[in-house]
């Protein structure tokens, strides 16, 4: 739970931030008109042919290997038919972020970890979406999107505050062992998945989300008790443990127990599904070519 104090801080260093991104309008109509029950495909389809260079996105993810549709979508309204609004909705969402921090003036090393290890979580999520089903039904398509997202404070805190980041960097520099939200809290006063939650706020994308971005390290610490969180926190190991190499495995640290039991299941259920997380993550390089990384 973030409290009073900390919320306060937050809003205050992201308020004297400039330019912070935003999603582009159709993401907020998409969003509106799907919340509808009268919505149809026809209507969603029009409001993204409003933004062209979105549609030809959500085309070109659609009929990518990560959808492993059996035949080619020539059109937006087939693609809105064929996998769904929810999946349209959480596309334009992933799709709007991936543009929003594109070509930022920042590491490109760093950059490529950063969307590579997003986006493995992501594919972790959606694969956990599909198996864990002990706390009820949660959307494959909206875990990846979480899974994606989760660690957008870290952008937040590496684009637009450099002399935080600075200050993140020299700690992280004397101290290997800690993991990341733990220096940002002990040398900022808040973490990425504080800083996240409140641009997702901002956002005004599904609470769900928010929640799991914010807590999506301790999930045990939301007010509500949502099923996301803790898949994104265990999607955030498996991803770590899948595709650290030697030099970071000190970083992956343990398996999140608290999740592990809310799910009812064991880490072996997690190394059964390292296969799979590996191969459905090469099916979505469309996303890392969207961010100018092949």
């Amino acid at each position: 739970m973030i409290t009073a104090e900390i919320d306060s801080k937050i809003k205050t260093v992201v308020s004297n931030v400039r330019n912070l991104p935003t999603p582009p309008i159709v993401f907020h109509q998409i969003q509106k008109v799907i919340n509808d029950p009268g919505v149809n495909a026809v209507k969603v389809a029009s409001i993204l042919a409003e933004d062209p260079a979105m549609s030809v996105k959500v085309l070109r993810l659609t009929n990518s290997a990560f959808y492993g549709l059996a035949r080619e979508i020539e059109s937006v309204k087939q693609a809105v038919v064929i996998i769904g609004f929810e999946a349209i909705k959480n596309l334009v969402l992933s799709a709007s972020v991936l543009d929003m921090f594109k070509g930022k003036n920042i590491d490109e090393d760093y950059q490529e970890k950063y969307w590579r290890h997003s986006l493995s979580t992501g594919v972790a999520c959606r694969l956990l979406a599909r198996r864990l089903k002990s706390r009820g039904m949660v959307d494959p398509d909206a875990a990846f999107s979480a899974g994606l997202l989760h660690d957008v404070g870290k952008m937040v805190i590496c684009c637009y505050l450099p002399a935080e980041y600075s200050r993140f960097k020299a700690e992280r520099d004397k101290d290997a062992s800690s993991a990341d939200f733990e220096i940002e809290q002990k040398i900022l006063g808040y973490n990425h998945g504080q800083i996240g939650g409140f641009l997702a706020t901002q956002w005004k994308i599904p609470h769900k989300l928010i929640n799991a971005i914010t807590y999506h390290h301790d999930p045990g610490q939301q007010e509500e008790d949502e099923p996301i969180a803790y898949m994104v926190n265990l999607a955030d190991y498996m991803a770590k443990k899948a595709f650290y190499d030697e030099s970071e495995a000190h970083l992956v640290g343990a398996a999140p127990e608290t999740a592990l039991g809310y799910f009812a299941v064991d880490e072996t259920t997690l190394l059964e599904l390292n296969d799979g997380l590996k191969e459905e993550y090469n099916k979505a390089e469309t996303f890392m070519q969207m961010v100018g990384i092949s």
